[in-house]
């Protein structure tokens, strides 16, 4: 192999475990307190809210993992999210606030409540909003 191919290569493998590691890097990565996507049920049942229908294959599951955590659990909020140093974390990883941006911008008129949106899940409406104990 020519010199000049492997040096090539070396630099393309380099790129790339580069691009994995910021790929990975950002979920390790957390300061400060702790951030959570809460939901809880909402009073009243019947307003406008965003309709999140579970897909087949775990497509919903997968885009909006902050919020079903956040409904399965017990206290009604998803697992902790730390904001990274720099705001690396953010440019490269998944946080509860792209969930309440998805929801916020895709809700019906009325669906957004100041820093809250109404999600409609199951045939139950929650209050879903990012709070920070």
């Amino acid at each position: 192999m020519r010199p000049v191919t492997r040096k090539f290569l070396v630099g393309i493998v380099a790129v790339v475990l580069l691009l994995l590691a910021l790929g990975a890097l950002p979920s390790y990565l957390g300061s400060g307190d702790p951030y959570y996507l809460e939901a809880t049920p909402a009073a009243e049942a019947d307003g406008p809210a965003y309709e999140l229908n579970a897909t087949e294959g775990g497509i919903a599951e997968q885009r909006f993992q902050y919020f079903f955590s956040a409904v399965e659990a017990d206290d009604g909020r998803s697992e902790a999210y730390r904001r990274g140093p720099y705001g690396l974390k953010e440019e490269f990883s998944h946080s509860p606030f792209d969930e309440l941006s998805t929801f916020r911008e895709f809700a019906p008129a009325g669906a957004v409540d100041g820093d809250a949106v109404f999600v409609r899940y199951n045939d139950t409406r929650y209050r879903v909003s990012v709070v920070q104990p």
